[in-house]
């Protein structure tokens, strides 16, 4: 049985969605260009989440 989300992820899962779908609608370049952009961000969140977790200040 899989885990119950909450309303508030299922709100950012939807805007995920609608606006991957409005990328897509608007041709493969912009499409790509929204992918490569969220992967940067991922990266970057996690390098400052690996900094903060070495001074004790994330989980």
């Amino acid at each position: 049985m899989s885990r119950r989300r909450s309303f508030t992820s299922e709100l950012y899962r939807a805007a995920r969605m609608s606006n991957n779908i409005r990328a897509a609608s608007r041709g493969p370049a912009a499409f790509a260009t929204r992918q490569v952009r969220r992967k940067v961000y991922r990266a970057s969140g996690g390098f400052t989440r690996s900094i903060l977790k070495s001074f004790g200040l994330s989980k």
